[in-house]
């Protein structure tokens, strides 16, 4: 399929030539969860079948957006992962989707699309600086079949797909239903929640990941 582009100057419309085909964006949106194999792209967005993803990616790694590289515990195993200048887009997509939060679901949205190790993506980003300072954290979380983690770092959080690649401070097991209300400051059912490891961190973690209001950024404390 020939490349549609807009054929203009303009730093918006070269972008669009790049990220604006249908489903390019979403791929950008899971590599930032880390580096992701073709297959595990496809079971993730299987509506964009094969050839639709090959082309994509395709674009992408000659815009220098994605990379393919062996991963580190496999060799033989290659994976897509964003490189410096993909990283780029990471608070445009984060914005983009605090934008999109606003805009109302309409019948057409599938609710099964939810997915827990978005969301937790979406609030470790949009995390105050204050809310994680002093903590050198990681937390891993099973929610139904996802395994994902987030690690706190004095201020900087990160949640990644995948199990933590050393042991986890924090072990937590929950539906996604618990995962969304304890995100949102409700206290599940005592059985909805398992953890391992020290249940006090379970403050922290949903401390880190919570959704906040704008009254609650605009109550936050300023730094310089």
């Amino acid at each position: 399929m020939p490349k549609r582009m807009y054929g203009q100057v303009c730093p918006i419309a070269r972008s669009l030539d790049v990220l604006g085909e249908r489903w390019t964006l979403l791929i950008v949106r899971e590599l930032l969860l880390g580096p992701r194999r073709f297959k595990e792209l496809l079971t993730l967005l299987p509506a964009m079948g094969t050839n639709r993803l090959a082309e994509r990616l395709q674009l992408l790694e000659r815009s220098g957006v994605v990379v393919r590289r062996a991963l580190p515990a496999a060799a033989d195993v290659r994976a897509y992962e964003l490189t410096a200048y993909g990283e780029r887009l990471r608070p445009l997509l984060i914005e983009l989707a605090t934008w999109g939060a606003e805009l109302p679901v309409d019948d057409e949205i599938d609710p099964g699309t939810a997915r827990a190790e978005l969301i937790a993506l979406y609030l470790a980003e949009r995390c105050p600086p204050e809310a994680g300072r002093g903590l050198r954290e990681t937390y891993q979380f099973q929610v139904g079949e996802e395994v994902f983690h987030v690690s706190a770092d004095d201020g900087g959080v990160r949640a990644r797909s995948g199990p933590a690649p050393a042991p986890a401070d924090l072990v937590v097991t929950c539906d996604l239903a618990t995962f969304d209300a304890l995100t949102r400051g409700r206290t599940p059912a005592t059985d909805a929640v398992t953890t391992t490891g020290d249940p006090a961190l379970l403050d922290h973690a949903f401390h880190i990941l919570r959704h906040r209001t704008p009254a609650d950024a605009a109550a936050a404390p300023r730094t310089r």
